[in-house]
């Protein structure tokens, strides 16, 4: 049912360390201030500070009381103030608040600001601007990397995304860097390294040149992760537009896990609190279930039931050593399971309540017409159908966008058209985020040909209004052939299947889309992978708008093993989704690689658009 790795497959490298030097490095910090103090945590630091150093630790290093920086007043009884926040020019602001009320009242204390990851040159200013820079202890807590899982790292920077692919900002690229510099100074230097995109380039380049001020750090070094794949999100929007069908992506996208953890209402835990659920391998029965297809996913749960049941069932034939052994060394672990069982049965339940409720089949055949490139007028109409019924604007969008990157565009009239009935259904206030997504490329308007126009108005002329219309459609559509269709082509993204997909036993990457896509970054990764260059996708990399932008690096390393090189570390830089990790799970036990994911923040469609738009919920 899971995907058991290949019993040739290469170990993973320990990532544990990872926390440990984090955990040492905060403490190190907190310590500089010696005595009682309060520490004040910005608010979105406090889940992964949870996943590293939880509140006995912080106690244990005189932290007094924890509070969380927000536009409220904070009344500190302490002489010692620390902060722990992200270099944000609006947490200046509020330190800065503080400190000068603290002047006013002629009190004085000392204060300490941590950023994480690191530190900014403009916060430094915005201190200075305040007249506190003189008051306040800067330092720099170099926390970017997270392990949530065995194979999977997050630098939990939601905002990156934003920050790079629409504003423009590169100031996270050198915390990449330093990120990938971390972890080849730990496991070795990586001998091949291909990338896609500008930021990737940007990372790449300057971890080289930090690789290169520091020498000899990782000489003589062996590998343990032979290749590294840089890739940026704007090279395949439409995955992440995606709905997700592997059981991890639908509970993100139900539930939202947020740092590797779930919060399960009522509903699931069938009591009166909700639970927090740590999602990772070491949770037997999430670990079995989580890259697979929904439709298989009950069929499983109720046979792991069934085999809990006869586990039970085995005490009542024992005499007393046995059930002494049996409660001993199989009832815990067997009450562990049951109630794990039980948390994902409901979780299920849960998913297949709220999809029903949504007309999910609806939605996703109209995303797979999409994606094929069938029926599109029909799901122009869908589209216009879900915002008319104000079914969810986050959700409008995302169709909108989906429908705009695979027809490279919507002609003008679609889009005119499908923008004043959403600014009409959701409000005027969203005309920013319509702006935000075409600066981005998410959501965009085709540009006619040129030398279609004149023929196009002549014909119009000798039709009618209506029939106009739809010759304008077509002469559109031949305008501008659209990438992703020239790309899905190229690449193969839509397998022809005769007959039904076997989601059961699934045959390539599509089953993570029903069967309907391969998704696009994890394609990229396959071609690169078997050619060990860019080399025969010239024309992919030209249809990406990458032509400068695909490189390879490989380094002459004789000390790599073979386990090595079928250990690949894939960083993903503005996120990435569930599904991509299930992908390339499925991916890895094919050909006997093991992936390690490094990705900015884990995101799905949703946490995509929601970084896009000016409303917040």
């Amino acid at each position: 049912m899971a995907f058991p790795h290949r019993p040739d497959a290469p170990e993973l490298p320990d990532f544990s360390m990872l926390k440990r030097l984090a955990r040492d490095q905060l403490i190190y910090l907190l310590e500089q201030l010696p005595g009682k103090k309060d520490l004040f945590i910005e608010a979105d630091l406090m889940s992964p500070l949870d996943r590293i150093a939880n509140v006995s630790i912080l106690k244990q290093h005189e932290v007094d009381k924890l509070y969380k920086v927000e536009n409220k007043p904070a009344f500190s009884s302490s002489e010692q103030l620390c902060f722990l926040v992200r270099p944000r020019i609006k947490n200046m602001r509020y330190i800065a608040n503080l400190v000068n009320a603290d002047k006013m009242a002629g009190r004085t204390r000392k204060y300490k600001v941590i950023f994480s990851p690191q530190k900014f040159y403009a916060c430094e200013m915005v201190l200075e601007e305040e007249g506190i820079y003189g008051d306040v202890s800067c330092d720099e807590w170099a926390f970017s990397l997270l392990p949530l899982d065995v194979d999977l790292l997050s630098m939990e920077l939601p905002e990156f995304f934003r920050d790079y692919f629409l504003e423009g900002d590169q100031c996270w690229i050198n915390t990449v860097a330093q990120a990938l510099h971390l972890l080849s100074t730990l496991y070795g230097p990586f001998p091949n390294c291909y990338g896609i995109g500008r930021c990737a380039k940007m990372s790449h380049e300057l971890w080289r040149k930090l690789e290169e001020e520091e020498d000899g750090e990782t000489k003589g070094r062996r590998p343990e992760i032979g290749h590294v794949f840089l890739l940026d999100r704007d090279v395949d929007f439409v995955t992440a537009l995606c709905s997700q069908v592997v059981y991890e992506g639908l509970v993100d996208d139900t539930f939202r896990v947020k740092c590797g953890s779930v919060d399960f209402g009522p509903e699931v835990t069938s009591s009166d609190k909700s639970l927090k659920v740590l999602l990772n391998a070491e949770d037997k029965v999430f670990n079995e279930i989580r890259n697979e297809h929904f439709s298989n996913v009950f069929g499983f749960l109720s046979q792991k039931a069934r085999n809990l049941q006869a586990q039970y069932d085995r005490r009542r034939g024992m005499d007393i050593k046995q059930m002494k052994n049996f409660v001993s060394q199989e009832l815990k672990g067997l009450k562990q399971e049951h109630r794990l069982l039980s948390l994902h049965i409901g979780a299920c339940e849960s998913i297949m309540k709220k999809k029903t409720k949504q007309d999910f089949q609806e939605l996703i055949k109209t995303e797979h017409a999409l994606l094929e490139g069938f029926s599109i007028r029909e799901s122009t109409n869908y589209i216009e159908e879900h915002i008319d019924r104000q079914v969810s604007p986050i959700e409008s969008l995302r169709l909108m966008c989906l429908l705009s990157i695979t027809e490279n565009g919507l002609i003008p009239k679609d889009y005119r058209s499908l923008k004043t009935q959403y600014l009409q259904s959701y409000g005027p206030e969203h005309l920013l985020t319509f702006s935000n997504l075409r600066r981005a490329g998410l959501l965009t308007e085709q540009a006619p040909g040129d030398t279609l126009t004149a023929v196009e108005s002549k014909v119009s002329k000798l039709v009618t209004d209506k029939a106009a219309g739809k010759i304008t459609d077509a002469f559109s559509s031949l305008a501008k052939r659209s990438n992703f269709r020239a790309i899905s082509k190229k690449l193969n993204l839509i397998p022809r299947v005769d007959g039904e997909y076997d989601l059961k036993v699934p045959r390539d990457m599509a089953y993570v889309f029903s069967g309907a896509y391969v998704p696009l970054s994890c394609r990229i990764i396959e071609q690169v992978l078997e050619r060990q260059s860019w080399q025969g996708l010239d024309e992919v990399v030209r249809l990406l708008n990458c032509s400068e932008l695909a490189f390879t690096d490989m380094t002459k390393e004789d000390k790599a093993s073979s386990e090595s090189l079928r250990l690949i570390l894939v960083v993903f830089l503005g996120g990435c989704t569930f599904s991509e990790i299930s992908a390339l799970r499925f991916l890895g036990r094919e050909k006997g690689y093991r992936f390690i994911f490094l990705t900015t923040a884990v995101t799905n469609s949703v946490r995509l658009m929601e970084a896009m738009s000016e409303v917040k919920a």
